[in-house]
This record gives structure tokens, sequence and C-alpha cells, in this order.
């Protein structure tokens, strides 16, 4: 089963209260390693844009206002994350609004069997620390400086880097199937097994040598 880092922005922070998805990002992977195909979309949330939301991801409402509605994106949105493992961070935040806009539609809701909550991952693992996405790229050492505002597509990329850190994966994954063990090297006819002796000449001019520069370093 392929993986999905899942990201979203919205206009606040509760859909019960009216607020609404502005964005959703999707990268696909396989064993965490990017297959190149991507879900992005900017959404009109059909509503105003509060200051402290526009500080956040910096999108207005007259930018949005010129974008699809959710109901235009479902669909396609269903489609790419389907028979898919859902990684999000702060998962309930992201299904609440999701499936919130899904379910006005009438539309399949995520199965939250198939969702893995990077927060708790890390909180487990950091207990009584920040486990913020920024917090756990500067602990990870992850690069932050394109992340001036929050940008889902690009918060979905840290993720997965996040991720495979918190989960110990490889990246990218090592084969070693493909790799000839060492103990077929020895096996194979064509191993040369001739020993190399060393002349009672050589072992003499070697140890003068060392005589020589251990008495011109230490004497």
């Amino acid at each position: 089963m392929n993986e999905v880092f899942l990201d979203t922005e919205t206009t606040g922070l509760s859909f019960k209260e009216g607020h609404r998805v502005v964005e959703i990002a999707c990268i696909e992977t396989k064993d965490f390693i990017a297959t190149g195909e991507i879900f992005h979309k900017l959404i009109n949330p059909q509503r105003d844009m509060p200051d402290e939301a526009f500080k956040i991801h910096g999108f207005t409402q007259n930018f949005l206002s010129k974008k699809q509605t959710f109901d235009k994106i479902a669909d396609d949105f269903l489609e790419f994350i389907d028979k898919k493992k859902i990684i999000i961070h702060n998962a309930p935040f992201d299904l609440s609004f999701l499936n919130g806009e899904l379910s006005k539609l009438n539309k399949k809701l995520i199965d939250k069997k198939l969702v893995i909550d990077s927060l708790e991952v890390a909180r487990n693992r950091f207990p009584g620390t920040s486990n913020s996405l920024d917090a756990l790229c500067k602990k990870y050492n992850i690069d932050l400086s394109r992340r001036t505002k929050h940008n889902a597509l690009l918060d979905c990329e840290l993720l997965r880097e996040v991720y495979i850190n918190l989960v110990g994966a490889k990246e990218p994954k090592l084969n070693l199937t493909s790799i000839v063990s060492s103990q077929s090297i020895l096996d194979s006819k064509n191993y040369n097994k001739d020993i190399i002796k060393i002349s009672e000449a050589e072992i003499k001019t070697h140890k003068e040598f060392i005589k020589k520069e251990l008495k011109k370093n230490f004497y």
C-alpha cells in the first residue's frame, strides 16, 4: 500500500464554526520515497478570510475567490487518496475539516483507520517537548528556510522528511537482494585464494624503518 502525506490550510480552527478548507496538498510515496504523483488545489472557501488565518498562510479572500469550490475537486481528491495510507500531522484537525466538507456533499468520508497521526508518533517518541512540524524539522536539521508562510504542499514534503526520521526509515530504501553477499564472493571460483608471504629481508627492512621513525618522532 502506497502512502500519502497530506496537509490542509483553512480559514480558521473549527469547521463547526463555519470555517472552510482553502488548500489541500497530497504527496504520494512508496516506502516513503516520492513517486512524483501530487494532488494540490487552492479552494474558494466562499467566505471572508480572517486576519489571523491570513497571517498564517497569506491567502486573501479576493485571491481565492477565483479558485474552484470544494465540490468541484472532491471526487479527484478522493480518487487520489483511495486505498492509500494517509499520514497527517495533527490528523484530528485536518480530518475534521475534510470530512466536514465531504459530509456536506454526501461523499465518502476518510476512514480514520487508514490515517496515521505523525504528531502522536512524535509525542510517543519525544514526550514532554514541542512536537510541532517546525520543532521536529529543527530537531532533525531539516531546512526550513523556504517556510516563510504555511504552505500545504511544502509542509507535506517537510512532513515526509520528518516522518522518515521519526520511524527510522531509510531513504532511499536499500534493496539488499541486489547486493552480492560477502560469502558469495568468498565462494566464487574467481576468488584469488593465494596468500602472499613476506620475505625475511622485507621484515628486517620494515623493523629498521619503524625503529628509525620512532627515534625521530619520540626521542
